[in-house]
């Protein structure tokens, strides 16, 4: 998985001409680079991870079909 890229330097200069003390800024910046850095996937990587769920469900869903037809037809001969 790729990350998204935080300017930290730039959040800070942005608080503080706002009004925010530096130090506060300084927190509220590296709390924000930590947070955005934690667990972010991309597109791409939730693509293929649901093109692979898809493959799964597709093949477990061929072997219920196949169970289901196997008992229908015993049922079928024992009837």
């Amino acid at each position: 998985m790729s990350t998204a890229s935080f300017d930290t330097h730039t959040f800070v200069k942005r608080l503080v001409s706002a009004g925010m003390p530096e130090t506060q800024a300084e927190i509220l910046a590296e709390e924000q680079a930590r947070v955005l850095s934690s667990d972010l996937v991309t597109k791409g990587y939730l693509s293929k991870e649901l093109e692979l769920l898809e493959q799964r469900l597709t093949i477990k869903l061929g072997g219920m079909l196949v169970v289901a037809v196997g008992a229908m037809a015993a049922l079928v001969k024992l009837l």
